[in-house]
């Protein structure tokens, strides 16, 4: 395992005076907040502290110290989102990035060091691009993220190499380790300095000792830690998203600034994509696509399919939908995209099809409507395109649901098989059935006529009744009775009519609703 270990030491000043000009330059700079006695500082950017100034100080001195300190209010909240968008931005260099709060970031760098011309070069890279964006960075790179986190804060400190080759014996990464503080470990405050106090200073002392009297004294999570940071023990990291099952990516010298150039980019990666899930037979399910700006931001989009799908043209036509979308959003390209990465997040098994025989004309028309499903999605959101499933139930509001259509048919759903046909309804149904005003010959038959939004209708033709009794299961009390009727008037306009209530035994006199059209 080869971790990468980013450290920002002044990440909430840098947040800061990034997204301000500066007219004093030259003027100390500094984040406080409340603390023990008074506001205190919480950060200092590299003036303040070659003036002096120093975290945990309080605000009154460092005043006193330098006039000329400029202050700002901390915000964790804001340095945590800014953390984040910052570890998104190292998923360029691998895509397991994980944050390692309140100021690091950790990334598994396993196989892609070679990628960027070798280990040293990749960090090298790292705190250069970090640098242009304006962020003072401390990288390291090591055999386990915990020795590579405690090399990135203090290496330079204890004259440690940043940098721990993947051939360096168990004994000499042991070496490097004990030369790290106890602060490496990153306990709370009581347990740190009962280990001063106890004349351990370095992680040296720690591993020169039996391990028996050292776990009693200062617990197990201490000596977790401890096998952690000698690389002792493996640790897994957390990233912030899961690793693509399948990937694919370009890099370019310059940014790409052009829709079209990107549209291009994004067909020939479908292809890659596509060329990987054949040879492990899989379709794509959900893929997401990153462009990674120049200047450090990140854009995303990301589709579903109805189906697995491996066919590059279908994938590439749904990536160019999704960013159509984003650009009438309002892309950005600023200075451009100098990396694009497309992967599969979610696969499933996908049988080669026998396209050579053709298709019958039913599983054609299938997966016509699979990749109309599939170009709706990448527009509006699969979840927005909805398909009705026919209940086991004979209430009108509830014969049918509506469900995504890319998802697979609910077990509830069940398609009535009576003896003889269905009756006939509306497709679509009001949202509330509306009151009319009808005339009948008799109490329990049809209607001859009706007035329904001050209109009057006469009938020339009806069908029914059909009759439709609450589920008494679940049915609240009181629920009547419908007689349900097919009518047409003699303009010709068709109607879906019900009788609510039986006369003279759920009521006196009935009520009558408009429920649907024709």
């Amino acid at each position: 395992m080869r971790c990468l270990a980013v450290f920002l030491p002044r990440l909430p000043t840098d947040r800061i005076l990034r997204a301000c000009a500066r007219s004093d330059a030259d003027a100390p700079f500094a984040v406080f907040a409340a603390g023990t006695g008074g506001d205190r500082l919480t950060a200092v950017d590299a003036r303040a502290e070659r003036a002096g100034l120093v975290p945990g100080m309080a605000v009154a001195d460092a005043r006193a110290m330098r006039p000329a300190l400029r202050l700002a209010a901390a915000d964790a909240a804001a340095d945590a989102a800014l953390l984040g968008k910052i570890a998104d931005w190292c998923r360029r260099f691998t895509p397991l990035a994980a944050i390692d709060p309140p100021d690091a970031i950790v990334m598994d760098v396993s196989g892609a060091a070679h990628l960027f011309g070798g280990e040293a070069a990749l960090l090298a890279e790292v705190e250069r691009r970090l640098a242009g964006q304006g962020f003072a960075a401390q990288a390291a790179l090591a055999p386990g993220p915990a020795l590579a986190g405690a090399l990135a804060r203090f290496a330079p400190a204890v004259r440690a190499p940043r940098h721990v080759p993947a051939e360096t014996p168990r004994a000499d990464v042991e070496a490097i380790a004990a030369r790290l503080p106890v602060a490496a470990l990153r306990l709370d405050e009581p347990a740190r300095r009962r280990m001063e106090r106890a004349g351990l200073h370095r992680l040296g002392d720690l591993l020169s000792r039996p391990r028996a009297p050292l776990a009693a004294r200062f617990g197990p999570d201490a000596m977790a830690r401890l096998d952690a940071v000698a690389c002792r023990r493996r640790e897994p990291i957390s990233p912030r998203f899961e690793a693509p099952d399948f990937m694919a990516e370009r890099r370019f010298p310059e940014g790409l600034t052009r829709r079209e150039d990107m549209e291009r980019t994004l067909a020939a990666l479908a292809r890659e994509l596509c060329l990987l899930l054949e040879r492990h037979g899989a379709g794509v399910r959900h893929v997401a696509a990153e462009f990674y700006r120049v200047d450090g931001a990140v854009a995303h989009i990301e589709t579903g399919t109805s189906r697995p799908l491996r066919d590059p043209g279908l994938l590439a036509l749904l990536l160019r939908e999704r960013l159509a979308v984003l650009a009438e959003e309002g892309l950005d390209t600023g200075y451009g995209f100098d990396v694009i990465r497309l992967g599969a997040t979610r696969t499933e098994r996908c049988a080669t099809p026998q396209a050579d025989l053709g298709l019958a004309p039913e599983e054609s028309a299938g997966a016509d409507l699979s990749d109309l499903v599939d170009r709706l999605g990448a527009r509006l959101g699969l979840r927005r395109v909805l398909r009705l499933y026919p209940q086991a139930s004979h209430i009108p509001e509830f014969a049918v649901a509506a469900l995504p259509a890319a998802a697979p048919p609910p077990r509830t759903a069940a398609r009535p098989d009576p003896p003889l046909p269905a009756p006939t309804r509306p497709l679509r149904l009001f949202e509330r059935p509306e009151p009319i005003e009808a005339v009948a010959l008799m109490p329990d038959g049809p209607p001859l006529r009706f007035r329904w939004r001050r209109a009057l209708h006469e009938l020339a033709a009806y069908e029914g009744p059909e009759r439709i009794a609450p589920q008494w299961w679940s049915a609240p009390d009181g629920e009547e009775t419908r007689d349900y009727f097919y009518v047409e008037d003699r303009e010709g306009l068709r109607f879906w009519l019900f009788r609510k209530g039986l006369p003279g035994h759920e009521c006196a006199h009935p009520r009558w609703f408009m429920h649907g059209l024709f």
